[in-house]
């Protein structure tokens, strides 16, 4: 049983609506995929050994001195081209001052009041009832370059957190890497929608971050990471309530499933007469409940000032353009290429959307599955997998290109559809390739016609009735005949096949 339970009064979400409007801001960090790390030459990858790859650089040790990554300023250069920022023209870290034991310097190497990306924008697009497409304007307010932290292990206790642990390992492998952090400015009008909208623009920032190639972006690895701000004000007021920002949220489906519970939540407080603490709260997955976790600081609180050990970064306007010409097609234009591509119905290409799966059946037709066959696992039997799972279809543990591989077995007859959604549970479930699958678990269709025609022949005897009707030329009958072969044979005969036997029996 969870130690983090729903014990905190909640309005109901139609209340909230009634007397509150809501304004939402999302604060996303994007790792970047370099090969090293920020200011120094460690490698910049995921897991490994604990404390195998620092150096002094990164550990902040007396004497060492920080260069920054040129591969790094050209990433956060593209992904504020692609978010129609402005490209600073001259611009410079800062030295973030705070105490955390995951931080070995002491502080964190930033931006402050001088980001390298500014004053952008992104349209999110969602589907109202009708069907029709609604568009929200996200104002992007900076997106500046920084390095991630390292990670603390709390061992002990029941929650994984520091509180009640026995005691804390730190893993610096992580303090150092390249990240980008995206900004956006408070998100009001969005109503009854503000949850939606909330998911909607990080799985479109996702996809955007993927096409630019800057980053894996796999929210279970840490790759991407949301911040969700949430405030409320009195109906109609057009002003900004006192927020509370919930700390690493690592899927679309908790951004949408936090913005709504802190939405519920600080509307019992405030309808109570109560006031909002600012605030960082924590996102706990498991309960779908956010608490407490330390009163927010301002930026004074940091004591910001300019980093000594860094030369500014002054992009020249010919590299600027240089960068936008590598940029990848628009998502509105690139969904609208694809549909017609793909041929699908405008319903089919929303609920595509909707689901998180453009980007999986895209890769998926391209490793050489059938558009509509790509859509059908994606949205069928994998989307389906990932609602039991409760984790975003992006990361399930199974590729598109074996997706498509297993959409050839179907098509080569050596499964069936049936037999297919078994070869899908074992890859999900790590007992390896599709292939080696259908060969562990003995699941390829049986094409010895011998074998199929002694199962037509014990169907037919069993069945005279239904023999009868198909030698009278009622063919529609078949189907309870292919049936009894299908079931004797487990499933593992072609349904074709079956049919083109009896009626060639009994023709």
């Amino acid at each position: 049983m969870s130690a983090h339970t729903n014990d905190t009064a909640l309005m109901s979400y139609e209340d909230v609506l009634a007397a509150f409007d809501p304004a939402i801001g999302l604060e996303v960090h994007v790792e970047l995929n370099t090969a090293s790390k920020m200011f120094c030459g460690c490698p910049a990858t995921f897991g490994g050994d604990p404390n195998a790859g620092v150096c002094p650089t990164c550990l902040g040790l007396p004497g060492a001195m920080p260069v920054v990554n040129a591969k790094a300023v050209e990433s956060a250069i593209r992904i504020g081209l692609a978010l129609n920022c402005d490209i600073a023209e001259w611009c410079r870290f800062a030295r973030k001052n705070y105490f955390y034991p995951d931080m070995p310097k002491n502080f964190q190497t930033s931006q402050y009041d001088e980001p390298i990306c500014f004053d952008g924008w992104m349209d999110v697009d969602l589907q109202n009832e009708a069907g029709e497409t609604e568009t929200f304007r996200v104002e992007i307010e900076r997106a500046h370059m920084e390095e991630d932290t390292g990670k603390s292990l709390h061992v002990g206790g029941a929650t994984g957190r520091i509180h009640g642990a026995d005691y804390s390992l730190v893993d610096y492998n992580r303090a150092g890497i390249p990240l980008i952090e995206i900004v956006t400015r408070p998100i009001m009008g969005a109503g009854e929608r503000a949850p939606e909208v909330a998911k909607a623009y990080v799985a479109q920032l996702r996809e955007l971050i993927v096409a630019l190639g800057v980053s894996e972006a796999r929210m279970d690895q840490g790759n991407l990471r949301a911040d969700v701000n949430l405030s409320l004000a009195p109906k109609g007021s057009g002003t900004l309530g006192t927020r509370t920002e919930t700390k690493n949220v690592n899927s679309f489906r908790s951004v949408e499933r936090a913005v709504r519970y802190e939405m519920q939540r600080h509307g019992a407080i405030l309808s109570d007469g109560g006031s909002i603490l600012q605030e960082t709260r924590h996102w706990h997955e498991d309960t779908g409940v956010t608490t407490s976790g330390r009163e927010k600081s301002d930026a004074e609180d940091y004591r910001y000032f300019p980093e000594p050990d860094l030369v500014p970064v002054a992009p020249s306007r010919e590299w600027v353009e240089e960068l936008r010409g590598t940029l990848p097609e628009n998502p509105t234009v690139r969904r609208a290429r694809l549909q017609a591509a793909w041929g699908f119905t405008d319903m089919e290409m929303r609920d595509t959307v909707g689901a998180g799966a453009l980007g999986l059946v895209e890769e998926t037709i391209a490793e050489g599955a059938a558009p509509q066959a790509a859509r059908k696992w994606w949205l069928g039997e994998l989307a389906r997998r990932s609602n039991e799972d409760g984790v975003d279809i992006v990361d399930l543990p199974i590729t598109p290109a074996q997706v498509a591989r297993i959409q050839a077995l179907v098509d080569d007859r050596t499964v069936n559809d049936k037999l297919a959604r078994q070869v899908f549970e074992g890859v999900l479930a790590g007992e390896g390739s599709p292939d080696e699958v259908v060969e562990k678990r003995g699941l390829a269709v049986v094409s010895d016609d011998g074998a199929l025609g002694a199962a037509v022949d014990n169907a037919i005897a069993a069945n005279p009735d239904i023999a009868d009707k198909i030698r009278d030329g009622k063919h529609a009958a078949a189907g309870a005949l292919i049936g009894a072969v299908m079931k004797e044979m487990r499933g593992q005969a072609d349904a074709g096949r079956v049919r083109e036997l009896i009626l060639e029996k009994l023709g």
